[in-house]
């Protein structure tokens, strides 16, 4: 009876689960208050501190406070203590339920093993490309792939300073969304060069 109970819980949060919006942030958010209570501006700097906020966004500093809000409505995090430091206002701590650590993990177990259609607005504008007069595109083009080159250039630095700020080695997993993003860039500057080669050539 109780084991009955028991998957009847499990099944009811699964569906309620499958009815939470997922996004990079919110991943992240679960991941990271799992077994640190964190406030939503100490979760915002750690992001930025690991240079994760290049993959994930949290340009907008109100984004961390609505998902955060979003996650504890549905039961995924909780709030455990609230803290005030001297001339700062209250801050709340938060830490993952055991339901978010679940979920937490079937998202990036989703993420890592189904590819999914991003929409990319480069790919977007290359579809309508034709809309511009040759040379304008070109120009774009070309416009574009400099920029690439100067961006690829300051990422390279960026990531060894770093390393050699870090207090200690990084593991592969670590560095995997560097060297994923370092390798989507040099096929974008691959696929441009030899692009742009064919229809000025």
């Amino acid at each position: 009876m109780a084991r009955a109970a028991s998957s009847d819980r499990e099944s009811a949060d699964h569906e309620q689960d499958a009815t939470v919006r997922r996004s990079p942030l919110a991943m992240a958010v679960l991941v990271l208050l799992t077994g640190h209570p964190q406030h939503p501006y100490g979760l915002r700097q750690r992001i930025r501190e690991w240079q994760k906020d290049q993959v994930i966004n949290v340009t907008q500093a109100n984004a961390i406070y609505q998902t955060i809000g979003r996650l504890e409505r549905h039961g995924l995090i909780e709030a455990v203590e609230t803290a005030r430091e001297e001339r700062r206002p209250e801050r709340t701590l938060y830490l993952t339920t055991d339901r978010g650590r679940q979920l937490s993990r079937r998202w990036v177990r989703d993420l890592l093993s189904t590819p999914i259609n991003e929409y990319p607005s480069f790919p977007a504008a290359l579809s309508f490309a034709s809309a511009l007069p040759h040379d304008e595109m070109v120009t774009a083009l070309v416009e574009r792939l400099r920029t690439a080159e100067r961006q690829l250039v300051a990422f390279d630095a960026a990531t060894e300073e770093g390393l050699a700020a870090a207090d200690r080695s990084p593991s592969l997993l670590d560095l995997a969304d560097h060297e994923y993003r370092r390798a989507m860039a040099e096929a974008e500057l691959t696929w441009l060069r030899g692009f742009l080669d064919r229809i000025t050539g």
